[in-house]
Order: structure tokens, then sequence, then C-alpha cells
């Protein structure tokens, strides 16, 4: 025998002889309003709440919310009352789901009254802190609500932003009360369920054009229940400024306006949910030397004419690390832009950006008369310039 059926007999045998009616306190022709009013009174005088250390009453309390979730709801009473109808005449005879036996081929399922409880899982745990109630539901625990993602900015140095650091970033974000936890009463007294929503924690309102669905309770806010006394540090909303200071790890190679997840370090989460996330902005400070350009970093060097023309072996800086020497050719123009292998930005995949040096060609300001002498000699030697034949040619 599954599961299903050795649960289902279970309630054929126990569950069916319970008369829910009684239970309540009422006819079994009363009407809706009539149970409801019923039932509130006898959960009142029974809660658990008005009576610490009362099992009896606790006990009796459950079985009067048993009865109502089933007599309180159109569908289940329905199905409640021709349930009883058939087990009394012994329509059922062998079997307990689809037609019964003898019955005018009514199609009965006890699934139909069953199929909101979990698939067999009992009436469900429906009790809680439950003072009073609507019609068709008793008070169920909130549902665990996700924290609110958080952003944040911070500047770094541009080394560290290559390197990759850890900082203090302190946040103000809204958090539940710490005077009533996020209840939003004061704190000794004792709730009672929202009269507005009947602690279903939402109503049902029009969004126009004929179409009805589900707001928060404007009234508890959600929470289902309401406190005549506010806490007087939130005034009722159970929410206020939490302000913290956390320690975020900025993984090497940010880049300027970057945005960084950090997960669970954002707002908290109500009634067990998880907390958000934190997003970081990353602001990256200039440096004196370097840039950057992806994952390279780019120099500027300068280099004396005589250097470019007859080429030269000069030493450059690299970020944190020991110079290295660049092999510049004879008769190297200005502009041209040289790779140094494996000293850039560290990636990701653990390696390393490349060190694009672009030489400026320096023209001296001042000649001495050596010097001057010398580059007379060298115009003497090579004869009238012809770099702006072609310009000349071509614009004409």
């Amino acid at each position: 025998m599954s599961e299903q059926d050795r649960f289902q007999e279970g309630f054929k045998n126990d569950w069916a002889t319970k008369d829910f009616y009684a239970v309540i306190g009422v006819a079994k022709d009363a009407d809706a309003a009539a149970i409801k009013k019923a039932y509130r009174k006898l959960a009142r005088a029974n809660h658990p709440d008005s009576n610490p250390g009362d099992t009896v009453k606790h006990d009796l309390f459950k079985k009067i919310a048993e009865a109502y979730d089933v007599i309180g709801d159109v569908e289940k009473r329905k199905n409640y009352d021709e349930f009883r109808r058939l087990q009394s005449s012994g329509g059922f005879g062998g079997g307990f789901g689809g037609t019964p036996r003898g019955g005018g081929g009514v199609g009965f399922d006890i699934n139909d009254l069953l199929r909101d409880q979990g698939g067999g899982a009992g009436f469900g745990d429906m009790f809680g802190d439950l003072f009073g109630g609507g019609a068709q539901r008793a008070r169920r625990a909130p549902r665990p609500t996700r924290g609110n993602d958080l952003e944040a900015s911070t500047k770094l140095a541009f080394e560290d932003a290559l390197n990759g650091t850890t900082i203090s970033l302190r946040l103000t974000s809204d958090a539940p009360c710490p005077t009533c936890a996020g209840t939003g009463g004061k704190p000794g007294t004792r709730p009672h369920i929202c009269p507005a929503c009947e602690g279903a924690g939402f109503v049902v309102a029009s969004s126009g054009g004929g179409f009805l669905m589900n707001e928060t309770c404007p009234a508890c806010g959600g929470r289902q229940l309401v406190y005549d006394e506010p806490c007087p540090t939130c005034h009722g909303s159970g929410h206020g400024p939490s302000t913290r200071t956390i320690q975020a790890r900025i993984p090497a190679g940010v880049k300027d306006g970057q945005k960084i997840r950090l997960r669970g370090k954002g707002g908290k989460g109500e009634n067990g949910g998880a907390a958000g996330d934190l997003i970081v902005t990353v602001r990256v400070g200039s440096h004196a030397v370097f840039g950057r350009s992806g994952d390279n970093l780019t120099l500027d060097v300068p280099v004396s004419f005589d250097e470019a023309a007859l080429g030269a072996e000069i030493k450059i800086p690299t970020l944190g690390g020991a110079p290295v020497t660049l092999k510049i050719p004879a008769g190297t123009p200005n502009g041209r832009t040289f790779r140094v292998r494996g000293k850039g930005v560290p990636k990701k995949d653990g390696t390393t950006g490349d060190l694009l040096a672009t030489l400026e060609v320096q023209v001296p300001a001042t000649l001495g008369d050596t010097a001057r002498e010398a580059l007379e000699a060298y115009r003497a030697a090579t004869g009238p310039s012809s770099l702006r034949a072609k310009l000349l040619t071509d614009a004409t």
C-alpha cells in the first residue's frame, strides 16, 4: 500500500467520523458568516497565547482550526458534506476515490478535499500564533524575503587596482528594527490579527480593466499582525537604519568604473530570507607614469634624436618591478610602440598583459656650439630635404 493509500485509508477510518460542525458549534446548514463568527469566538478563547501551559485548550484550539479549515472554505465544505453523505450511506464500498458504488454516478474524489493539504500530508501546521482568522484561511508564517541589493563606491590607487586589495566599507541600509526585531510593536505587547486583511498579509485590489490582483496589506505591511501600541523606535514600520562596516576583497585587474558584486553582503533578509548583494563601483586613480589600455599598461618613453636615428639600448621602468632594457633599432620613427611581454595587468586566467612603450623623439630647445656645428654638417651632408615633396605635389 502506497503512502497516499495509507493516508486516505486513515482519513476514511478517522477523520470521516469527525463532525466539524459540532466542533465549531454550528448547525450543518449554517451560513459562512455564522461559521466564521463561531470560529473566531472559540479561537480567541482557546488560543495558546491566551492560555499558556493549558494543554487541554491547546488541543482544542487545534481541533477548532482543523474544523474551520474545512467548513470555512466553500469548496472544501462542499466536498466534506458529500463525503459524509456517501460515507454514512455506505456509498464508498471497497473503493475510496473516483466514482462511488450506488451513488447515482456522483464523481467524488478524496483528493478534491485534500488537494490543498500537501498531497496527503494532513492539514498542515496551520496554527502558528493564529488569533482569530479570515474566511477560507488560517494564518501562516510569512514567506522568507530576500534582502535588498545595496550599492556603494570606492576609489583605489592605480597599483591596488592592478594587484587587488581588501577594503573597508561602511554601509548604512534599511534593516529590521533592533528594538522590536521587525514586528513593529512595542516590546512586551501582544499582537492581534490585522482586521484589514484578516491575517492574510494581502488584500485583493482592482488594477483597472476588470482585473483583480493581490497587494501587500497597507495596514500591516504584510506581517499579518498589528499592535495597538507601535514600537517607539521605528513607529510601527518594523524597520530602521543600520550601520555596519564590512571587509571586501577587490580582485586584481579591476578597471575604472567596473562594478563588483559581493554575494550576501547587502541588506538583511526577513523571516529567514537570504541577504541581498552589495554592488561596489570601483574608481581607479591615475598614475604619474603609467596608463592602462585593457589588460596592457602603457608608457610614454622620451628618446633623443640621435637615439632614434642611430639606435640605442635604453632602460625603462616596470610597475612594481625592476627596469627592463629596450633595444631601439637605428632609424626608429617617433611614435613607434614596443611591446614588453608579461609586464602589464594581471588577468582572470592567471596570465598577465603586456607593457606598451611608445617612443617620443625629443627636439632640444637649445643647442650648444658643438652640437649646432654637428647638425649643420649633417644637413650639408644629406642635402636639401625632400620630405615634403609629395605633400606639395598631392595638394595641387
